[in-house]
């Protein structure tokens, strides 16, 4: 299948002809091993021969890395620049802390692949922070004390973000790559439609974690306490590295919802959608008795947004952009 269409110079055709970019399996023997690995080339328009093009030997190396690692099960550069962005460590300190030598890390991020026994302590350090722990205390020695203090620091704060479950997590990471800032109000109702808008359409919770009725609206405690140090401030959380490009661990099914909720209710602001969520049956049933300034922790159980946003999918067709956005505006007519 087609992916471009530019022009080069064609050996054959001895003109600048128009060329194709396509994708080409070869075998590939590396380590006395051979693999079959997937390559952009270059064909002529004309003569449908292979064409030389700048840059295409550069980005072949690449893609022959990138499959060769992931056939072996060997960390990828991505993934080791993750580990220095989450635990802010440099190149230095971060192979010292993981009981490398100095420059390992460095060599790894030019090229050179781990070995095995490498790429797993990398890979277990980026995805358990009590690992990580472990390996800093074990090599605190090693690196400076500002390091260890930074890391040891951001160790924790991956701790309490593991404390919350993975598809929570996962959510969390779609809504923040599909949207440019976030703040943890806004996050906060966001994640509570796009859970009743899923249960509405598919008959289950998209995730587990349990909903609060709290003055400012539907709240998850424990997402509250991963966000709070941001206040009102748009989220900048570079924990949530370890989780970019993993997208297909969401199913097509939740990927259609989070998308339905961001590119509707996602283009106004937390105090817009607060105020939606006041004028929801749920989060007032919920917060019947208490006066508008008395906190409460009452639960806004599943079955009450299931139940509620069935009734607006009746009505309104929220399996659908336009139906969603028919209810936002009826909404906002009555309280704007």
């Amino acid at each position: 299948m087609a992916i471009k269409r530019r022009m080069d110079f064609c050996i054959e055709c001895r003109k600048d002809t128009m060329y194709i970019l396509k994708k080409k399996t070869i075998i590939k023997k590396m380590k006395e091993k051979e693999y079959p690995v997937s390559i952009t080339v270059a064909i002529c328009a004309e003569c449908g021969a292979e064409m030389s093009i700048p840059g295409l030997m550069d980005k072949n190396i690449r893609e022959v890395d990138e499959q060769y690692r992931a056939a072996e099960g060997i960390i990828s550069v991505d993934d080791i620049e993750k580990l220095m962005k989450i635990y802010k460590l440099g190149k230095a300190p971060l192979s010292l802390a993981l009981g490398f030598g100095e420059v390992t890390i460095t060599r790894y991020l030019e090229g050179q692949i781990p070995s095995k026994e490498y790429s797993d302590i990398m890979r277990m350090a980026l995805t358990s922070p009590a690992y990580m722990k472990k390996l800093l205390e074990k090599n605190k020695k090693r690196i400076a004390g500002i390091a260890y203090d930074k890391a040891m620091t951001a160790a924790v704060q991956m701790e309490t973000l593991f404390s919350v479950s993975e598809k929570m997590l996962r959510v969390i990471a779609y809504v923040f790559k599909s949207l440019e800032e976030v703040t943890p109000l806004m996050l906060q109702k966001l994640l509570y439609m796009i859970q009743g808008v899923f249960m509405a359409l598919y008959k289950r919770p998209i995730f587990e974690e349990e909903c609060m009725a709290w003055m400012h609206g539907p709240v998850y405690p424990e997402v509250y306490e991963l966000f709070r140090d941001f206040k009102y401030n748009p989220i900048d959380d570079a924990r949530f590295a370890v989780f970019e490009g993993t997208v297909d661990a969401l199913t097509e099914e939740e990927r259609k919802v989070i998308d339905m909720v961001v590119n509707t209710f996602g283009i106004y602001s937390g105090k817009v959608l607060e105020k939606i969520t006041h004028n929801e049956e749920p989060w007032k049933i919920a917060r019947k008795g208490y006066a508008d300034n008395i906190p409460s922790n009452e639960l806004i159980s599943k079955e009450s947004m299931k139940t509620y946003y069935e009734k607006v999918n009746r009505e309104y067709g929220i399996d659908s952009e336009e139906g969603i956005r028919q209810y936002i505006y009826t909404i906002l007519s009555k309280v704007c």
